[in-house]
């Protein structure tokens, strides 16, 4: 894995997702209200809508144009209209900086 610096982690605020790029892929960076930081596609797979602007609730982040909810653990629509999967990326903490693996990761749907 090969970790790349996205921002420092208090620029993403709890339930605020952040959109950032790396290696060319535009990423939602999301803290939940837990404290716990995911990194999913910001490309909604239904109608090519950025996740970014939508709505965090729960572990899920929503799409504000349709409403379908992709789980932040796992890219996997929750609601239809999407039923494809946006990918999830491994993150980590150090030093105040958000990580992430731009190796994208398609996850079951049960994981």
């Amino acid at each position: 894995m090969s970790f790349e610096a996205v921002c420092a982690a208090d620029e993403v605020q709890v339930n605020t997702p952040k959109k950032v790029e790396l290696s060319g892929q535009h990423i939602a960076v999301v803290r939940d209200s837990d404290g716990n930081v995911f990194a999913i596609g910001d490309r909604c797979t239904h109608g090519d809508i950025s996740l970014s602007e939508g709505f965090v609730e729960d572990d899920t982040l929503e799409c504000w144009a349709h409403g379908s909810q992709f789980s932040l653990r796992t890219g996997w629509p929750q609601n239809l209209p999407a039923y494809e999967p946006v990918p999830v990326f491994d993150v980590k903490i150090e030093n105040n900086q958000i990580l992430i693996d731009p190796t994208p990761i398609y996850r079951e749907k049960n994981d």
